[in-house]
């Protein structure tokens, strides 16, 4: 079972999408990321059990 998941999600400041990798091991958890285009922080909560990304909220960070 492949424990990390390539998923794409879709920035709110620059409205670009650009993939990020989950680790579905560590379950549901809240993260920032930045955005891979214009840099802006992003706060991620994401929804998963091992092997599978149920859902992403994506909010301004």
């Amino acid at each position: 079972m492949n424990l990390i998941e390539d998923t794409t999600i879709v920035c709110p400041f620059c409205g670009e999408s650009f993939a990020i990798e989950v680790d579905t091991e560590e379950g549901s958890y809240t993260t920032i990321e930045d955005c891979a285009v214009c840099c802006r922080p992003l706060a991620l909560t994401i929804r998963c059990h091992p092997g599978e990304v149920e859902t992403i909220d994506v909010e301004p960070g």
